[in-house]
C-alpha cells in the first residue's frame, strides 16, 4: 500500500507514474488529498472538543473540592453539550479514515526508475538470454504427448478426482517432481536461505498483508465457512511470518525459501496456451524471499536475479530474462524481472519465475519496521522471486531431452532421481 506521506509530498510524479504502469484513474489522487484535508479539519474539530471537554472536567474537580455544586453542575451541563458532539464526530472520522483506507487499497505500487514504458508483454524488454536451444527430431512430442507416451502424468484421472486443471503425477513423473523440489530447495539453502515448510492456508489479514487482496480475489480459492484462503504462493505465509515485527538493522536481510503446492482458479484461461501444464490450478513451486533494509534492496534484487539465472543454467535449459514494462508488472511490483525458458517442442517461451522488489509497498501493509543506527523507524522492503515454478520446468525438460523411446535428464537432477534418463514403462 502505498504510503500517504508519499502522495502528499508531489501527487503530480505519483501520478506521472501511475500512468507509466497504464493505471489511468489518476483522478483517485485528488480525490485522497481532499479526504485527507477532510480528517485533519475533523481531527483538529475533535482535539478541540476532547481538549475542553478535559479542561472542564478539571474545573468541575476543583470546584467540586471548593463545595462550589452549583457552578460545578453548570460545567457538566456544558460538557454533556460538548460529549453529544464529540460522538457524530468521531463516527463521521471514522468513516472518512475507512473510505480513505479503501481508496489507498486500490493503487498500486508506483514503478522504479528502471521500469520502461509500455502497455503490455510485447513491450518488455529481453535483458540477456542464455544457454543453447536443441534441435530437435523432426517428429518430436509437445510434453502432452511425451506424458502420455511415458505414462507420467494422468490429467482425466485428476480431471475425475477434482477437475479439468489438476493434473495427478505418477511413477517417474511423481520422481521427477520430488526431485526438482528438493534440489531446488538444497540450491537455495546453500545460498544462505532458511528454509520453511508454511501453512498452505492464510487467512484474510495474511493475504491483504502481501497484496493478493483485494486485487487478485477472484483468482484464489476462497473456504468462507472458515474465511481461509489456498495460497497461490508461498510468498504469502513466509512473507507474513514478520507481519506486525520490529526488525533489529543486524537482523538483516533475512533471507527463506519455502515450497508449496500453488492454488489458482486461473479464470477465464482458455485456449492451446493452456494445454497440459502450461497453465494449472494446482502445482509446485519453491519460492525465495528476502526482507532487507531499504538502501539495500536493489543489490539484494541484483543477486536474486543471478541466483536464478544460475539455477536454470544448472538445468542446461535454454532461457531468457526479461525486464518488465509498466503495463506488464504486477500490483504490488516496483520492479520484476521475468524468466522465461525455452520450449523446443512448442517453440515457444514459457514463464518460469518472476522476481520483484516490492520496495516498501507490503511492508506498509505488514507494518515490518527496523530501527536504523539511529535508532529511526523505517519500513523493511520486500522481494520474492520464483525459484523455481514447476509445471513449465517439468514440461520443457521432458520436450527438450527427448529422444526416440526416453527423456535424458539434466545431470544435476540424476541423483536425486538415481536414474539417468526416464525410459519407457520406467517408473
Amino acid at each position: 500500500m502505498l504510503q500517504l506521506q508519499v502522495i502528499r509530498k508531489d501527487p503530480k510524479i505519483v501520478k506521472e507514474k501511475l500512468l507509466k504502469r497504464n493505471f489511468h484513474d489518476v483522478q483517485i489522487i485528488d480525490t485522497i488529498l481532499e479526504l485527507d484535508e477532510q480528517i485533519k479539519v475533523a481531527l483538529n474539530e475533535k482535539e478541540q472538543i476532547q481538549g475542553n471537554i478535559n479542561t472542564l472536567s478539571k474545573e468541575t474537580g476543583i470546584l467540586m473540592a471548593k463545595r462550589e455544586v452549583e457552578k460545578a453542575n453548570e460545567i457538566k451541563e456544558s460538557v454533556i453539550v460538548l460529549k453529544s458532539k464529540l460522538t457524530p464526530l468521531s463516527e463521521k472520522l471514522e468513516k472518512m479514515e475507512i473510505r480513505l483506507k479503501n481508496m489507498l487499497v486500490t493503487i498500486p505500487n508506483l514503478p522504479s526508475e528502471k521500469v520502461p514504458q509500455g502497455k503490455n508483454a510485447a513491450d518488455n524488454l529481453i535483458i540477456r538470454e542464455g544457454g543453447i536451444k536443441p534441435i530437435l527430431a523432426p517428429n518430436a512430442l509437445p510434453h502432452w504427448d511425451l506424458i502420455r507416451k511415458f505414462d507420467i502424468v494422468d490429467f482425466e484421472t485428476g480431471a475425475k478426482i477434482t477437475g479439468s486443471g489438476f493434473p495427478l503425477y505418477k511413477g517417474a513423473g511423481a520422481r521427477l517432481q520430488r526431485a526438482l523440489i528438493q534440489y531446488f530447495l538444497d540450491y537455495n539453502a546453500t545460498a544462505g536461505y532458511t528454509e520453511y515448510i508454511p501453512p498452505f492456508m492464510v487467512n484474510e489479514a495474511s493475504a491483504f498483508a502481501t497484496g493478493q487482496l483485494p486485487d487478485k480475489e477472484g483468482q484464489m480459492y476462497f473456504m468462507p465457512e472458515d474465511n481461509f484462503y489456498m495460497i497461490p504462493t508461498s510468498e504469502v505465509p513466509i512473507t507474513n511470518i514478520y507481519r506486525d515485527t520490529i526488525l533489529r538493522q543486524d537482523e538483516l536481510p533475512i533471507k527463506m525459501t519455502a515450497y508449496s503446492p500453488c492454488f489458482r482458479r486461473e479464470a477465464g484461461s482458455f485456449g492451446k496456451d493452456v494445454r497440459g501444464l502450461n497453465r494449472v490450478h494446482q502445482f509446485e513451486k519453491v519460492e525465495i524471499v528476502q526482507i532487507t533494509e531499504a538502501e539495500k534492496s536493489y543489490e539484494a534484487l541484483d543477486e536474486m536475479v543471478s541466483h536464478v539465472e544460475q539455477l536454470l543454467h544448472s538445468l542446461k535449459l535454454p532461457y531468457r530474462i526479461l525486464l518488465l514494462c509498466g503495463g506488464d508488472m504486477g500490483f504490488t511490483s516496483a520492479l520484476t524481472y521475468d524468466f522465461e525458458v525455452y520450449s523446443a517442442a512448442q517453440d515457444k517461451w514459457l514463464e518460469v519465475s518472476s522476481v520483484s522488489n516490492f520496495e516498501n509497498y507490503q511492508s506498509n501493509r505488514l507494518k515490518c519496521r527496523y530501527r536504523d543506527e539511529n535508532s529511526k523507524m523505517k519500513l523493511v522492503h520486500t522481494l520474492n522471486g520464483s525459484s523455481l515454478a514447476l509445471p513449465r520446468i517439468f514440461a520443457s525438460i521432458l520436450e527438450n531431452n527427448q529422444l526416440e523411446n526416453r527423456i535424458l535428464l539434466p545431470e544435476v537432477l540424476q541423483n536425486y532421481m538415481g536414474i539417468q534418463e526416464i525410459a519407457l514403462h520406467s517408473h
